[in-house]
């Protein structure tokens, strides 16, 4: 259970530790090496999974907001990368929200690390965004209404959610992401 949690943020803490000199004063360097991600979403693909073949005690116990995962290209590339940004920590923080809910309903105990290495890798992510200096988001005070999202009812949709947004909206926004584009010469 804690071996899969520990892997994902062993891997994030190398990768934080390479770029980064103890004893220097500078602020951390952004993270653009995309290979965490690609790992987040392997992991995400997993436990999507891992729940699809869950037949017991694996539910939601209500429907949940998430964000919309389909890319219009044409539209997201008219977004300035505020606006990306925005649009990927809200969907990040509705996937928070969701994975809480379904981590306090499940009484699956075999399903229980993969729930917690996701949320684990979300908090890695949004500390990613956080190193490429993306302003800070703040989440609504709900959800009723949210633009760019929808409801699911299943603990299996929710994972196949999380991994898609993963491959798509937030794989968009780092690899396009500023600071990255300025460390290519």
């Amino acid at each position: 259970m804690l071996r899969k949690t520990f892997r994902g943020l062993f891997a994030l803490l190398l990768l934080v530790l390479e770029w980064t000199r103890p004893g220097l004063l500078s602020p951390l360097r952004p993270i653009c090496d995309l290979r965490f991600l690609n790992h987040f979403i392997q992991e995400a693909r997993d436990a999507e999974v891992a729940m699809k073949s869950c037949r017991e005690g694996c539910d939601l116990s209500e429907s949940v907001s998430v964000p919309k995962t389909s890319v219009n290209f044409d539209e997201w590339e008219k977004k300035d990368a505020t606006e990306q940004a925005q649009e990927v920590q809200s969907g990040l923080w509705l996937l928070q929200q969701a994975l809480n809910l379904l981590r306090t309903s499940m009484t699956n105990s075999d399903l229980t690390s993969h729930i917690d290495t996701t949320v684990g890798n979300l908090q890695s992510i949004t500390n990613v965004l956080r190193s490429l200096n993306f302003q800070e988001y703040t989440p609504p005070a709900s959800t009723v209404g949210m633009e760019g999202t929808w409801t699911v009812s299943s603990a299996a949709e929710l994972l196949q959610v999380h991994h898609n947004f993963l491959r798509g909206k937030v794989h968009l926004l780092l690899k396009d992401a500023q600071p990255c584009k300025q460390d290519v010469s």
